[in-house]
């Protein structure tokens, strides 16, 4: 399995990559871990993972026209996708946090400042353990898991007016905040799953092994 981390000169590559590896050899599988923006690795992947952190228009302006032209048509032929936290945001139409930003416009909704949280007196950005609510055998990335297991949070924005039709779990952080999103081999979590531990490792091994 040829698994690529998309090199977007963005930050988290590294840490992503290697919850990879880890979760490949949890679930005995046998997988090569890359970061590349190469068009032929990115073509010929397995699967693609696109980490992500800080602000959506820093990663998109990071992305460019070529990747964004590459992982379009390597998830339209089939390809698995993983978006981790603002690689999760690109999937949505727009962002507007320093400006409107364009997303990929793989899943409906945009990306806004979580002012519910602010409204009742929490802090932002959202930074540490939150429940994950989800029904179970529900979706293949939840393979695993118990409602109330904990995933690693940090932002700000969140994915607002999505379709229910793509969301896998939720969070609560003053509103209900998307956590894991998903349309068809193209999927999201908000908070960061290599920073998950046990968690993370498990979603990122469902991933791994998800079939279409």
């Amino acid at each position: 399995m040829r698994i690529v981390v998309i090199d977007y000169n963005g930050g988290n590559l590294a840490s992503a990559a290697e919850a990879a590896r880890k979760a490949a050899a949890r679930f005995d599988l046998h997988a090569e871990v890359s970061i590349s923006r190469d068009t032929t690795d990115i073509l010929n992947a397995d699967r693609l993972i696109l980490p992500g952190q800080g602000a959506m228009a820093d990663c998109a302006r990071g992305l460019g026209t070529e990747l964004r032209s590459l992982l379009e048509t390597a998830t339209e032929n089939g390809t698995p996708f993983l978006g981790i936290c603002v690689g999760m945001q690109l999937m949505c139409d727009y962002g507007v946090e320093y400006g409107r930003t364009e997303g990929l416009g793989w899943i409906s909704g945009s990306i806004q400042k979580i002012t519910e949280a602010q409204k009742e007196g929490l802090r932002l950005p959202h930074m540490g353990w939150n429940t994950l609510d989800f029904i179970p055998g529900q979706h293949l990335l939840t393979k695993g898991l118990t409602p109330g297991d904990h995933g690693y949070f940090v932002h700000s924005y969140a994915l607002h007016d999505g379709s229910e039709n793509d969301l896998v779990a939720s969070s609560n952080y003053g509103a209900r905040i998307p956590a894991i999103v998903a349309r068809g081999n193209r999927c999201g979590t908000q908070f960061h799953v290599e920073k998950s531990q046990d968690v993370g490792l498990t979603i990122m091994g469902n991933f791994l092994k998800w079939e279409m």
